[in-house]
């Protein structure tokens, strides 16, 4: 199934510019422009407003390239079904994860995979998770591992790899440290408002873990004094060590941190999920189930704790 047409039109819409969409699909200006008037020709309609700078669809073209992607998902799932069914070992997988944690799930199980399908082409993506989000609902990717709560998830499918909590984590200077246990493992609990005039350092507005913050906040009836946003969780662990300011870490992180950080539950006991997602109605190859499966064998348990104190 010849669908390079399609491909092009699509890129054009992509880029907003002909000349950047003829470099990315290696292919001169003028054949690009030659089969984009051959399609308006036959469709009877321009596709793009066009200028110099920002070529942009018309509302015809909004139809053709929404319809046109559905097609190569269609073209794509066609295909991969008949290679699961005749031989699964061939072909190509993308999958999506958050910088973080994201890269370190994703080369563990990739060493596994990689065994059992050595012929697949995986294509990883780094993203946020609403970067990711959107493109697994426009069908550029296969699976993305995405750590969210309720709030944030759109209408395609999300399978649970395990619950994760978010503590409060101080520099082991603030006096508020010596109230911890020096059990390793083992965690007190502290009311946030104890920190109310603290400085924080934050996840960014960005990030899905900052919807979880401001519930927190909003729950203890009073807004942070906000030091520094980021959207790097070793950013957040950097600033407490140095003595800077509080902040909210997951699990993930807590239970590896460097000296110098303590950490304590929230009352609350706030959690998100770490989760597998793909889009709904899309068909999910064989290597696609394998590699979702082998990210809950191997990170099932990454959310458990080990133990706390008596409330």
């Amino acid at each position: 199934m010849d669908t390079k047409q399609i491909e092009y039109i699509i890129k054009i819409a992509e880029e907003n510019n002909i000349t950047r969409a003829a470099s990315k699909l290696y292919i001169t200006q003028s054949a690009l422009n030659q089969q984009l008037i051959k399609l308006e020709k036959e469709l009877g309609t321009p596709l793009f407003h066009r200028s110099r700078t920002n070529w942009h669809l018309t509302e015809a073209g909004e139809i053709y390239v929404k319809n046109a992607k559905e097609m190569l998902r269609i073209k794509r799932d066609t295909y991969q079904m008949i290679n699961d069914l005749t031989t699964g070992l061939r072909g190509h997988l993308s999958v999506g994860f958050t910088a973080g944690r994201g890269i370190t799930m994703f080369t563990s199980a990739y060493a596994i995979f990689h065994q059992r399908y050595p012929n697949i082409i995986i294509e990883p993506k780094e993203g946020v998770v609403r970067e990711l989000q959107k493109l697994i609902s426009q069908g550029d990717l296969d699976i993305g591992f995405l750590t969210l709560t309720d709030v944030d998830r759109t209408t395609d499918i999300y399978e649970t790899i395990y619950t994760e909590e978010l503590f409060l984590a101080v520099p082991s200077g603030h006096p508020v440290a010596r109230l911890a246990p020096n059990e390793p493992g083992v965690f007190a609990t502290l009311d946030i408002r104890t920190l109310q005039y603290e400085p924080f350092v934050l996840m960014d507005k960005r990030s899905t873990m900052r919807t979880m913050i401001n519930q927190i906040f909003a729950e203890a009836g009073f807004e942070p004094q906000i030091l520094f946003e980021t959207g790097n969780n070793h950013t957040i662990i950097s600033m407490i060590q140095s003595n800077l300011s509080c902040g909210i870490l997951t699990y993930y992180y807590v239970k590896t941190l460097p000296s110098g950080i303590t950490c304590f539950r929230l009352p609350t006991r706030p959690t998100w999920e770490f989760t597998a997602s793909y889009k709904k109605g899309r068909y999910l190859s064989d290597a696609a189930r394998c590699f979702i499966d082998l990210m809950k064998s191997q990170w099932g348990n990454a959310g458990t704790i080990s133990g706390e104190l008596p409330k």
